[in-house]
């Protein structure tokens, strides 16, 4: 009875790993909870690191720089010249044989204003886009974080399982030098431990790659460290509510860059259609004597296009910018469509997922550690095959990575809903969780 024993010890101290997880976790020093505030640290961070971000800030300024320099008046249109006479032609001393004027295009129908509109709304919409890529970075990095800390739990489990195969082996051993076990199950239990020691290894640079994608976003050095990071509790269910729907369709950062480019695209196709309108241009000329330096004579000029010849090309250039503002409009319904359908799955996706986590740790994890003790005793006392020992604890592996897999996941799709919502953190989208579902109620037997 010494090897039934051993492993189960090994069992229980399996158990007690993982049972007592989350109060080892919470207790230890070095070990961060992914919460709003952690998440919001990072973000400004990257804020100030992460290239993409400071690129669309750069192009917001950018915008904002050309709207400025948008001209009321142009330059004006200096002119010098000469004139040379023939003995046939006038005289040079009483016509003037030196010309000079200057000429100034004049701000007619409302041109400039509307090149300033068209500025301005490019502003926005760059600001917009930069707001977008803002959200897309902080769903980015939540990600991450639910990643490596899904990958230190796997480490973690893994761990856990080397020590509980580690000790099975050596009992096996020492049962079968007994004489009290077959080769075949001590041979089966080495194949487990070399097993568990390789996937542990691909464990744990799967860690390492997650810990790289952080530093990658947050443009540290690759090589900087991070310390433990804690999956957060499963999160509520967040019902596609009549509310959730009207908050995405007012707040979702990618609906609120369609709609700049619809404003600049009206914009300019209202500027094109001003283009067919001839340009107008005021000049003064003057004549003067090089011989003496006397005035001799003055001119006043209006210079304008005759653009009818063109009415046609005009006319299809503003039919092109209207096709293009009819473009956008509809690409913002297609967006519209595709975010009614986006918090549809997401909403389905979290609940079932929640459902996932709860089921395997309040549930199926406890059956599976029974299942293993039984599986054990009955091994132990001969009347069961080590196989069936090493299936229990194969199911007692899984639910607790299903477990963990299904937080991660619901966490993840918390974070889309977030992005297309428009709304910053959980917090804000936990009230939610009590509206009413515009989904049918399939639990609810007809």
């Amino acid at each position: 009875m010494k090897f039934l024993g051993t492993i189960l010890i090994a069992s229980a101290s399996l158990l007690n790993g993982w049972t007592a997880e989350d109060a080892k976790l919470s207790a230890a020093t070095n070990v961060v909870a992914i919460t709003t505030a952690y998440i919001d640290r990072l973000v400004a961070e990257a804020r100030t690191n992460n290239p993409s971000l400071k690129a669309a800030d750069s192009r917001v300024r950018s915008a904002t720089l050309n709207a400025d320099a948008v001209r009321t008046w142009d330059d004006p249109m200096a002119m010098f010249g000469g004139s040379v006479y023939s003995s046939r032609g006038f005289s040079a001393s009483e016509d003037g044989n030196l010309a000079y004027g200057v000429e100034q295009k004049l701000p007619l129908w409302g041109r400039p204003q509307l090149t300033r509109r068209v500025a301005e709304a490019e502003t926005s919409m760059r600001g917009a886009e930069a707001n977008y890529r803002a959200a897309q970075l902080r769903n980015e990095i939540t990600k991450a974080l639910l990643m490596t800390a899904l990958a230190e739990r796997v480490v973690e489990i893994g761990e856990q399982d080397l020590s509980w195969v580690e000790v099975t082996a050596q009992a096996t051993d020492n049962k079968y030098r007994a004489g009290q076990a077959v080769v075949a199950d001590t041979l089966q239990i080495q194949n487990e431990v070399a097993k568990r020691n390789d996937t542990l290894r691909t464990d744990h640079r799967r860690l390492a790659h997650e810990r790289f994608t952080l530093n990658r976003l947050l443009n540290r050095d690759v090589n900087s460290t991070w310390p433990s990071l804690q999956l957060p509790p499963v999160g509520p269910a967040i019902p596609l509510s009549g509310k959730l729907l009207a908050l995405s369709l007012q707040n979702a950062p990618k609906l609120k860059v369609l709609e700049q480019e619809i404003k600049q695209a009206a914009a300019s196709a209202e500027l094109t259609r001003k283009t067919r309108l001839p340009d107008v241009a005021l000049g003064v000329e003057g004549r003067q004597y090089s011989g003496d330096g006397h005035f001799r004579s003055g001119m006043f000029t209006l210079r304008f296009s005759l653009p009818w010849a063109n009415g046609g090309k005009y006319r299809k250039d503003f039919e092109r910018d209207k096709e293009k503002q009819k473009s956008a409009e509809q690409e913002r319904e297609d967006q519209v469509l595709m975010v009614r359908e986006e918090l549809h799955h997401l909403a389905v996706g979290v609940e079932a997922m929640r459902r996932e986590s709860l089921l395997h740790s309040d549930e199926i994890t406890t059956r599976a550690l029974q299942a293993l003790t039984s599986r054990l005793s009955e091994w132990e006392a001969g009347r069961g095959a080590f196989r069936d020992v090493l299936d229990a604890r194969r199911m007692l592996l899984e639910s607790e990575l299903m477990s963990a897999r299904a937080t991660a996941e619901q966490h993840q799709m918390l974070a889309e809903i977030l992005l297309w919502s428009g709304l910053e953190n959980l917090e804000a989208l936990t009230p939610l969780a009590t509206e009413p579902s515009l989904l049918p109620d399939h639990d609810k037997k007809p």
